[in-house]
Order: structure tokens, then C-alpha cells, then sequence
């Protein structure tokens, strides 16, 4: 009976994860378009970018997690093992699987971040030799490379297909939904509709791009340590485990094959699950 509530209780937390993760896009999405709505302008145009469907959409986010389901369905009607096992062996794979995109999504910002302080100091370089935005734009697009080109090579060609520059800009922050992107299409937002020297705007902006970039390196540097070891710890573990079954195979079937060791195991196994949730929520930045 305790073996049957632990596996509905895994269950329960993978659809609870699930529905957080949806709750969470749902919520960030609603809150975007609202301010849309309230700094949009009178005179608007048709076309409208869903939030974070440039470079940075995350169309893996739910792929661990139907990993994880289908690795607990293989284990249970494959491989033979209990239902608690299988619950257990599907939530590692699913909280590993979420690490690993996160991990990727975050290295993609990044490195579009980098991009974005080192195409503005190019532009600064050639509003200082008095060229216009327009032409100091395409001289840093012309030394940019992807995923950054293609997005400011699409913001230049709407500019000068006479589309409304602010919402053109706009739209740049809607495609990449980050503090930095936001900042630098709001200073080319304001330059376009008062004028202006824009160097001096654009190397504070520059500035305060590379001190956010030099402040996440420090964040992650401070907690690579603590997540390395979490994960040796979680691979010792395991390699325990297949040290003694390697030993005496006949034992650890046995002790498997009881209700009260499968129990034990798949409790072990979603405490570690927990503890990869715990430690990925505590190690990321929000500034």
C-alpha cells in the first residue's frame, strides 16, 4: 500500500512541475502583453512578435519531461521493474533532462548578450566618425555574427522598408525577451524620437551590458563549485550501486524484488530528484 501512494506521489509531483512550468509562461506572456499594451503608441502596426520567439525560444522545455514518461513506461512494461521504480527512474531522467536545456538556454542569452556589447561598441566607434545610425548599425552588422546578425539585420531592413521604428524596436525586445535587449531598444527608441548625440547614450548602455555579463560570470563561478559536487555525489551514488550488484547480483535482486527495498530505492531516488529541483532553483540569478 506504501509502494502504490509513493508512486501516485511521484505522479503527482511530475504533473505538479509540469503545470508550474505552464502556469509560469502562461503568467511571464500575460505580463509582457500587457505592458505592450499600456507603452504602445496610438499609431500601431499589424504586425506583432509573440514574446520570445526569436533566437532564445525554448522549444525543448517540455521534452525532458516526455522523457522522463517514457523512460518510467519502458522501465515498468520492458524492463520489468516495479511501478515505483519506474516513477522513480522516469523523475531523475526528467529533472536531469530540465538541467541540461536550462543549462543550454542560459549559455544561448549569453552568448546574444556578448554579441549585443560587442555590436554596440562597434557602433559607437562609427558614430564617432559621424556616420548615421542607419550606417552605424550595418557596419556592426557586418562584423556580428548569428543569432544576433539576423535579428538586427531584420530591425534594419523594416527601418528602411518605413516601417515605425518604435515599433520596430519593440518588437527586437518582444523577440528576445532580456533586461539588455529591452535597455538598448529603449535608448534607440527615445534617440529616434527626440534626437540627440547617441554615442555617449549607447557607451552607458554598452557599460552597464558588460558589468551585468562580468556580474553573472562571478554568480556562476560562486556556484559551479556547490553544483559540481551535487552532481559527483549523485554519480557516486550510483556507482556504489553498480559496484555492489556487480558484487552480489543475487542479493540486490533480492532486496529489489521486496516491497519494502523498491520502496526504499525509489524513495532515495526522488529525494535526489528533489534535491536537483532545490539546487537549481537556489542557483539562479534574478537581478
Amino acid at each position: 500500500m506504501f509502494h502504490l501512494a509513493l508512486t501516485f506521489g511521484c505522479l503527482f509531483a511530475v504533473a505538479t512541475l509540469v503545470v508550474y512550468q505552464w502556469r509560469t509562461l502562461a503568467l511571464r506572456g500575460l505580463a509582457l502583453n500587457r505592458l505592450n499594451e499600456s507603452s504602445a503608441p496610438s499609431t500601431r502596426v499589424d504586425r506583432q512578435e509573440p514574446a520570445g520567439s526569436g533566437p532564445l525560444r525554448r522549444t525543448l522545455r517540455f521534452v525532458p519531461y516526455l522523457l522522463g514518461v517514457l523512460i518510467a513506461i519502458v522501465s515498468w512494461l520492458v524492463l520489468g521493474l516495479s511501478p515505483t521504480l519506474s516513477v522513480a527512474f522516469g523523475l531523475i531522467v526528467a529533472m536531469l533532462g530540465a538541467e541540461c536545456e536550462s543549462y543550454f538556454a542560459t549559455a544561448r542569452a549569453a552568448k546574444i548578450e556578448r554579441q549585443l556589447a560587442d555590436a554596440i561598441d562597434l557602433m559607437i566607434g562609427a558614430l564617432g566618425a559621424g556616420t548615421g545610425v542607419t550606417n552605424a548599425m550595418s557596419a556592426a552588422i557586418e562584423e556580428t555574427s548569428q543569432p544576433l546578425k539576423g535579428q538586427l539585420e531584420d530591425l534594419l531592413g523594416r527601418i528602411r522598408l518605413g516601417d515605425d521604428p518604435q515599433a520596430v524596436f519593440r518588437s527586437l525586445a518582444q523577440r528576445i525577451p532580456l533586461e539588455t535587449f529591452l535597455l538598448f531598444s529603449s535608448t534607440l527608441a527615445v534617440h529616434w524620437e527626440v534626437g540627440g548625440s547617441l554615442a555617449p547614450t549607447l557607451a552607458s548602455v554598452g557599460r552597464t551590458i558588460r558589468d551585468r555579463i562580468e556580474i553573472g560570470r562571478r554568480i556562476q563561478s560562486n556556484i559551479a563549485q556547490s553544483q559540481i559536487s551535487t552532481v559527483f555525489i549523485l554519480l557516486l551514488t550510483y556507482f556504489i550501486a553498480a559496484v555492489v550488484w556487480r558484487n552480489s547480483p543475487g542479493q540486490m535482486q533480492a532486496f529489489i524484488g521486496t516491497e519494502i527495498g523498491s520502496t526504499i530505492v525509489a524513495g532515495s531516488m526522488v529525494l535526489q530528484a528533489v534535491g536537483i529541483i532545490w539546487m537549481s532553483a537556489i542557483s539562479k540569478a534574478k537581478f
